[in-house]
């Protein structure tokens, strides 16, 4: 029929259209997100649209009755045996556009009225396959996405699992790693542990070990002290007695006549005693000279000493002895010779009376005879002594300011220091600080410790301490005479009154000091140093007592000032005591040097310039005090100076030297209108 014609046409075109041309799959579950992507896009006629139409319309022809205008010649539909490859031939679509239905024909007309509800038909079954297979498909999918999220579920189930069997595992490997690094640091700390207690314990023995050689240590230096200590002492001691020894030897050798010849026994001869005197003091001090640079002396040396003082005083006994055998037979002479002039004078009697004596007249007073130029022999022997005593004391520590080490130094620096500072302290206003100072002096002297420039010093630093310490202090009491109280004369009193003091608990210092006074100012002792022939002439007037610095001689008015200063100390100091010492000793230099001294000057005969200046200090300083011990006996000795004495000053003093002389001359008017 033509309709079946046309219908296959129909297909035949509708299969070559665009959408005719889409491929549809069967296994589109199976391809996963593009199913999606199809879903989203506009619906499209499938491939079995053909086959469909087929169907659909063979069976619509087997129930529609045939027209009566269809012819034999005319073509036979497909059956439903046909296969849906044979529609392809012939597409009703095709068909359709090809057939002649366009055309005016009257037996067409049912055709072309019913077609379009067929098609229509046909479209709408397409339509609700392609609905019923996009509900499957759709259906499908939400099963198939259900499936996959299952999938997925089961997949994220299993690998969380996984993930926690695996983190599991990583913790228990990480615990039984920290297991075992635990178990290696607690091992490694028993261990270490175990080494502590051992190192500790070694340590302990060792620290015992060491305490006890300490201990050993701490003893045998206490007993290395104490046997130093000890044989410092007995040292001190030796040497205190070979002093003592010295001291006593010379004054027995003092009472050895130095001219050999006793005055009263002109036939004695004493010069082998004295000879052996030197000798034997010359020993004594060599003695003294050797042990003071080798140390402390031994008990041998004090040995030899004693002998020598048994032998002294065994000298001085023969000596004595003999002295007073020779007194004894010139007793006996003498009691001759005045029987003898006895006899004589009887004699003249009787011959007197027989024959009248003529008157004579008496004779004129004598003329005073000149005074001397030379000091006695005993006050130049006394000066000897205490230059010896000097030279002994700087001998004795020698070791200590010869010596290089820089310990020993700065012990030789504390004590000079020490020894000089607190005389320096010493001025005309000191006034309560005087004890202080006398208390320090005496403190350093006797041994103990005292602050000196912030450090602690003491003698017993050094064997040689004490000599040295003597010897500067002594130095130093005399310098300030010679600087302070030259220029400030009130300043002689409170030095004095601490010199004194010290003099009188330590008597070296005092010999020190007149030796130091004697050697700076010869008018002291008084003596007045000749001059020798080859003595240069500075050194002569080093010896008189001027200052020469580069073969220049200080000016005469600085020489008289110090002068004046070093005699107003030491008068100072005979007159002068230290109020708190003991009150019964006797001063160890009192008003009799005064008075030997100034007998001594006015016995010599005066020098220019000096003797005036020297006589006015003296009797400024310490008339007053002469005064009320001698009392008449001063005033005569005032009047000697004022009417005899001062002519012989006045006579060999020049224009020029003329100051000195008179305040002498006032100071004497003074005394005298009193």
């Amino acid at each position: 029929m033509p309709s079946e014609r046309y219908r296959w046409e129909t297909l035949e075109a509708l299969k070559g259209s665009s959408k005719g041309q889409l491929s549809y799959s069967r296994d589109w579950l199976l391809r996963g997100e593009d199913i999606l992507e199809e879903c989203r896009s506009p619906p499209k006629l499938s491939s079995y649209s053909g086959w469909v139409l087929d169907r659909v319309i063979s069976q619509s022809l087997q129930e529609t009755p045939l027209s009566r205008s269809s012819t034999p010649n005319e073509s036979i539909p497909p059956t439903n045996d046909q296969p849906p490859s044979l529609a392809k031939t012939t597409s009703p679509a095709s068909q359709l556009g090809s057939s002649p239905l366009s055309s005016a024909a009257p037996n067409h007309e049912v055709h072309l009225m019913v077609l379009p509800s067929k098609v229509t038909e046909v479209e709408g079954c397409i339509w609700m396959y392609e609905e019923v297979h996009r509900l499957k498909g759709k259906e499908g999918l939400r099963q198939w996405q259900e499936q996959q999220e299952q999938m997925v579920r089961a997949v994220s189930d299993m690998a969380s699992e996984q993930l926690k069997r695996f983190d599991e595992l990583k913790e228990l490997k990480q615990h039984q790693e920290y297991q075992d690094l635990q178990e290696v640091m607690e091992k490694s700390s028993r261990e270490a542990q175990g080494q502590q207690e051992k190192l500790k314990e070694e340590h302990r023995h060792r620290a015992k070990v060491l305490n006890l050689k300490l201990r050993e240590a701490e003893q045998q230096r206490q007993r290395q002290e104490e046997l130093e200590r000890l044989r410092k002492e007995e040292g001190q001691e030796r040497l205190r007695r070979l002093y003592s020894i010295q001291e006593e030897v010379l004054q027995l050798n003092q009472q050895i006549d130095p001219n050999y010849k006793h005055k009263d026994l002109p036939r004695i001869d004493l010069s082998g005693f004295s000879n052996r005197g030197n000798q034997i003091c010359g020993l004594v001090s060599g003695l003294i000279r050797t042990t003071s640079e080798r140390g402390f002396p031994t008990q041998v040396d004090v040995a030899n000493t004693e002998r020598a003082l048994q032998e002294m005083r065994g000298l001085i006994s023969s000596m004595q002895q003999e002295i007073a055998t020779a007194l004894e037979e010139k007793r006996k002479r003498d009691e001759e010779e005045e029987r003898e002039r006895q006899k004589e004078l009887q004699k003249q009697e009787q011959l007197k009376a027989q024959t009248p004596v003529p008157a004579q007249h008496p004779r004129g007073k004598e003329q005073k005879e000149g005074l001397q130029v030379k000091a006695e022999e005993s006050t130049m022997q006394w000066y000897q002594q205490l230059q010896d005593a000097s030279d002994q004391c700087v001998a004795s520590f020698s070791g200590l300011t010869n010596c290089k080490d820089n310990q020993v130094k700065n012990i030789r620096m504390d004590l000079q220091k020490a020894a000089s500072i607190p005389v320096s302290q010493i001025s005309s206003i000191a006034g309560s600080q005087l004890r202080e100072i006398f208390d320090k002096i005496n403190n350093l002297l006797s041994g103990k410790s005292v602050q000196s420039g912030g450090r602690t010093v003491s003698v017993t630093q050094h064997p040689q301490g004490l000599d040295f310490v003597y010897y500067k202090l002594a130095e130093k009491f005399v310098k300030q005479g010679e600087e302070e109280v030259a220029s400030h004369h009130e300043a002689a009193f409170p030095i004095a009154v601490v010199a004194s003091g010290i003099w009188e608990l330590h008597p070296r210092v005092g010999d020190l000091i007149l030796a130091h006074l004697h050697k700076k100012c010869p008018y002291s002792v008084p003596f007045y140093p000749a001059f020798k022939e080859g003595t240069p002439i500075e050194e002569y007037q080093r010896i008189l007592g001027y200052q020469v610095k580069d073969s220049k001689v200080e000016q005469q008015d600085n020489f008289l000032k110090r002068m004046s200063g070093m005699i107003r100390l030491y008068a100072a100091i005979i007159q002068l005591r230290w109020p708190y010492g003991n009150k019964h000793m006797s001063h160890p230099h009192g008003l009799g040097h005064g008075w030997r001294w100034l007998a001594q000057m006015l016995n010599m005969e005066p020098l220019s310039d000096v003797t005036a200046t020297l006589l006015f200090d003296f009797l400024e300083v310490c008339g007053n005090a002469l005064m009320k011990h001698y009392q008449v006996q001063f005033w005569k000795m005032l009047l000697l100076i004022r009417e005899d004495y001062f002519h012989r000053i006045e006579a060999i003093t020049i224009s020029g030297q003329m100051g000195s002389l008179m305040r002498l001359k006032q100071f004497l008017e003074v005394k005298h209108s009193l």
